[in-house]
């Protein structure tokens, strides 16, 4: 049992959604399973010609330490987009909306960001390599198909990145609690805009955050003042999507 070539997923929803979009290679199933969603996802991947390998849950559990339930799948290799085709593509976008993450270190929390991402509508997300999570197999399964769907560029300098989007006419609004930061209800996010979360338990490094053009905080009803990066995400894409709305029903 090899799986030496491509990328590793696991899960029966992660793996229908690859299968959905074609990138299947390799499937490993579990032989003695009587899950209804396991046994409907062996006949799709049957139908669709994948080889598929009816193995042990022991054999399962080599190929994957993650709960898998009872099917690991290889997928295409994941080719990200670069600084370059960053610059090239912010010539070709109108008014976007664009989630750039510093140094989130979590695959978890990447995952989740990356699904919110999706669901808001977001053109582009940005990250950079050093000191943050890669896309793995938890990764896939935490952003439930929403890597397949996303433009997703790795950056090796990220403030440089910022001044590229900058330079294109995007306001990029960093998200820090500080004395200066603008109350994100209270903002306008109406036009080009790129969103900039970071790490789990630093927030934004300092050069990153000196690049913003604003930056922005959710207020907090209790005690506690912040938000899990991925949930703190959904929340302001949403409200960047909810006054785009409402700027689209003016007359």
């Amino acid at each position: 049992m090899s799986a030496e070539t491509g990328r590793l997923i696991f899960g029966i929803h992660a793996t229908e959604l690859a299968l959905k979009a074609g990138e299947v290679q390799e499937v490993w199933i579990q032989q003695d399973s009587r899950n209804q969603r396991l046994l409907r996802l062996r006949q799709q991947l049957e139908q669709s010609g994948v080889t598929c390998h009816a193995v042990t849950t022991k054999e399962l559990d080599r190929l994957c330490a993650e709960r898998h339930q009872g099917v690991v799948a290889r997928i295409q290799n994941l080719t990200l987009k670069t600084e370059k085709q960053l610059k090239a593509r912010l010539a070709e976008w109108q008014d976007p909306l664009l989630l750039v993450l510093d140094c989130i270190e979590d695959p978890r929390n990447l995952g989740a960001c990356l699904r919110s991402a999706d669901a808001a509508g977001v053109t582009a997300v940005v990250f950079s390599k050093d000191k943050a999570a890669s896309i793995t197999a938890v990764t896939h399964k935490t952003a439930a198909g929403a890597v397949e769907h996303l433009e997703i560029f790795q950056v090796t300098n990220l403030v440089r990145a910022i001044e590229a989007i900058k330079a294109a006419g995007v306001w990029v609004y960093g998200t820090a609690l500080e004395a200066d930061s603008r109350n994100l209800y209270r903002s306008d996010l109406t036009g080009p805009v790129a969103i900039v979360m970071g790490n789990e338990g630093k927030g934004l490094r300092h050069l990153v955050k000196q690049s913003c053009d604003h930056l922005i905080h959710i207020p907090m009803q209790g005690e506690v003042q912040s938000l899990n990066v991925a949930v703190a995400t959904g929340v302001t894409l949403f409200e960047v999507l909810r006054q785009r709305r409402w700027q689209a029903k003016d007359p």
